[in-house]
């Protein structure tokens, strides 16, 4: 199952984020090899948001990096939630 993390950035994020940004990627990397995470990026024009696809049994998972995330603790991010998503094209876990 994935599940996508939804971020919403705070005033002044891409201004604010340099000091974190090194801690944050590396969290990201590290998730991303253990297979957790598939992907992830921030939105643009204008950058108020980002998304994070994770891999996994249930929501724990995502829910888990976004309370250990760097910039989340950071207050970078000022609200952040989890939905399940149902692949139905692409992905190796395609529903048929």
């Amino acid at each position: 199952m994935h599940y996508i993390l939804f971020y919403t950035t705070g005033e002044h994020y891409v201004e604010r984020r340099a000091p974190h940004r090194e801690a944050h990627l590396a969290y990201a990397r590290s998730a991303h090899e253990r297979g957790e995470l598939v992907m992830g990026g921030a939105l643009g024009e204008p950058v108020d948001g980002a998304l994070l696809i994770f891999r996994g049994e249930n929501p724990a998972i995502a829910e888990s990096f976004a309370k250990s995330d760097p910039y989340v603790k950071a207050g970078l991010i000022t609200e952040w939630r989890v939905r399940p998503w149902s692949v139905v094209i692409g992905g190796e876990h395609a529903a048929q």
